[in-house]
C-alpha cells in the first residue's frame, strides 16, 4: 500500500539543502508531492553535490518541481533573492526551512574572533534575514496569507559544549527566534517551530565522529542506541510542514535526538 502524500500543492524552500539534514528534508518533501527550492553556497566545489541532488530528485519527481539557488546565506540579500526566485518559479511559498549552518569545533580560550563572527553570521544572522524574507512573502504577498516556518536548531540549544562555545549560542538563538516569530507572525496565519536534532551524522561532524572511542561513548548515552541520520529529521519536518497534521502547532520545539537529552547525567 502506497503511503499518502502529505504536501501536495505546497511550495517549500530550504536553506543549506545540498547536504545533510537539508538535503534529506528536501527529498522527503518531494516524495510528499511538494515543489521544492534549495539554497546552497555556490562555487565549483559544489558541482558534484548539485549533480547528486538532481539525480536523486529526478528519481522522485519531474525536474520542473525543484530548483537550486546559489547564495551566501549570511548576506541579507541572499534570503530575499532565494524567496524571490522560489516565488518566481512556483508562484508562492508555503513552507520555509532555515537549515543552513556551520560548526567548527574550537577551544574557548583559543577561539579567534573570525570564527565567532563567521558562525554567528551564518547560523543566526543568516537565519534571521532568510526567515524575515520568507515571512514577508507569506504575510503580504500571497493570498491567502500564511505558512509554516521551521528553524533547525539543535540539542545544543539546551545543553553546553566545551568546544562549541561559539556554536551553542547560535542554536539557542534559532530556538528563541522561532518562539518569538511564532508570536509576531501568528496574526498572519504563519506557524513557526524548531526542530532540535541530537548528534546526527553529517559532513559537519564526520571528522569528530571518526574517533571510534568517542563515537561508541556517544552511542552508549543514547537510549535508542545509535547516532542519528539526516533522514531522521525528514519525518518531523513533514509533520511541521503539513497543515493537516500540525495546523495548531506553533512556538514548539521538537527534540529529534534518540532520547539523548532525557538521559543526560
Amino acid at each position: 500500500m502506497t503511503a499518502p502524500q502529505l504536501l501536495v500543492g505546497k511550495v517549500a524552500a530550504i536553506t543549506g539543502g545540498l547536504t545533510g539534514i537539508g538535503r534529506a528534508i528536501a527529498l522527503e518533501y518531494l516524495r510528499h508531492g511538494a515543489k521544492v527550492a534549495i539554497n546552497h553556497l555556490g562555487g565549483a566545489q559544489e558541482e558534484p553535490l548539485i549533480q547528486s541532488f538532481h539525480k536523486d530528485a529526478t528519481a522522485i519527481t519531474l525536474p520542473d518541481n525543484f530548483l537550486t539557488v546559489a547564495g551566501d546565506i549570511s548576506q541579507p540579500e541572499t534570503g530575499r533573492d532565494f524567496v524571490s526566485k522560489t516565488v518566481e518559479k512556483f508562484g508562492r511559498l508555503d513552507v520555509f526551512v532555515s537549515n543552513a549552518g556551520v560548526c567548527q569545533f574550537a577551544e574557548f580560550l583559543e577561539l579567534e574572533p573570525s570564527l565567532l563572527n563567521q558562525t554567528v553570521s551564518i547560523n543566526l544572522c543568516g537565519a534571521f534575514y532568510a526567515v524575515q524574507a520568507a515571512a514577508r512573502q507569506m504575510a503580504f504577498n500571497q493570498s491567502p496569507p500564511g505558512g509554516s516556518i521551521i528553524g533547525i536548531s539543535s540539542i545544543s540549544a539546551l545543553v553546553g559544549g566545551g568546544r562549541q562555545t561559539h556554536y551553542t549560542p547560535t542554536k539557542a538563538g534559532i530556538l528563541s527566534l522561532m518562539q518569538s516569530t511564532a508570536i509576531a507572525l501568528g496574526k498572519y496565519g504563519i506557524r513557526c517551530n524548531a526542530l532540535l536534532p541530537g548528534t546526527i551524522r553529517t559532513q559537519m561532524n564526520e571528522e569528530d565522529l571518526s574517533n571510534e572511542a568517542k563515537r561508541s561513548y556517544m552511542e552508549g548515552r543514547i537510549p535508542l542506541g545509535r547516532l542519528g541520520q539526516p533522514k531522521d529529521l525528514a519525518g518531523p519536518a513533514v509533520f511541521l510542514a503539513s497543515d493537516e497534521l500540525s495546523g495548531y502547532v506553533t512556538g514548539a520545539q521538537i527534540l529529534v535526538d534518540g532520547g539523548a537529552f532525557v538521559n543526560l547525567q
